[in-house]
């Protein structure tokens, strides 16, 4: 009979080891939704009033995550636990600038999906076509295209200043960024941008004029959207939790 994983004490954000296992488990979730991006791409998480972050080892590929083998990062980029084949300098300016300026953030997630990367390159940018959307009207950051974040202090800074205070930002022709208090806030707010770019891809490969609901009705339906659940993620992150236990539990080795 195949044993069943402890649950995971998911409001215990002060606990290492339980953020360790949280952020395993979304590198998994990732790539079993096929949003990972081979060995590019990263989500971190730190616990909150640190000033370390954990992160996967530059290489791997997300079904390989554990929380054992994430390593933990100072937020200058340096590596205090754990080993790596290669010293993932974008990964580091990137989560650790945003740490820095961002106190009330404790996960950064970082994508490649190919609707995230079409609509970053839209003029246009996020349209309010859909209900995922509304999450992110008026809400969402927009960071230029500025080649590989190689330079610590001149990208890093910029990349947390266009970030501001928001919660998602299109890294224009590169990818989506989401950030949280928790990491399912994170998490949520990725898999609604997710959904949010493909409609959006969908509708305008359709040819037809699409529609744009009144301001008023968007901002209304964006504070609906932010209010209608305290612990924003907790539910669907619990649930998705219990299926990846169903499917394979070794990302809490």
């Amino acid at each position: 009979m195949k044993s069943v994983a402890s649950p995971i004490h998911i409001e215990d954000v002060n606990d290492e080891k339980n953020v360790r296992i949280q952020l395993a488990a979304a590198y998994r979730i990732f790539a079993d939704l096929g949003m990972d991006d081979l060995t590019y791409t990263h989500l971190s998480a730190r616990l909150p009033g640190s000033d370390t972050y954990f992160i996967y080892p530059f290489g791997l590929l997300f079904e390989e995550v554990t929380a054992s083998n994430l390593l933990k990062v100072s937020l200058n980029g340096e590596v205090l636990e754990g080993t790596e084949s290669q010293y993932n300098q974008t990964g580091y300016i990137i989560h650790g600038s945003i740490y820095k300026n961002r106190p009330d953030v404790n996960a950064v997630f970082h994508l490649h999906t190919t609707s995230g990367i079409a609509v970053s390159a839209m003029d246009c940018g996020l349209l309010p076509l859909s209900q995922f959307s509304f999450h992110f009207y008026d809400q969402i950051a927009y960071h230029s295209y500025d080649s590989l974040a190689l330079e610590n202090t001149r990208q890093g800074e910029n990349l947390a200043h266009d970030l501001g205070l928001k919660k998602a930002m299109m890294l224009c022709n590169h990818g989506t960024l989401t950030c949280g208090a928790t990491i399912h806030e994170a998490f949520l707010y990725m898999h609604f941008l997710e959904q949010a770019c493909k409609v959006q891809c969908a509708a305008l490969s359709a040819g037809q004029k699409v529609i744009i609901p009144p301001h008023n009705i968007c901002e209304q339906a964006s504070r609906d959207m932010r209010n209608f659940e305290p612990n924003f993620g907790i539910r669907d992150w619990t649930a998705l939790i219990r299926k990846l236990d169903r499917i394979d539990s070794s990302y809490r080795d």
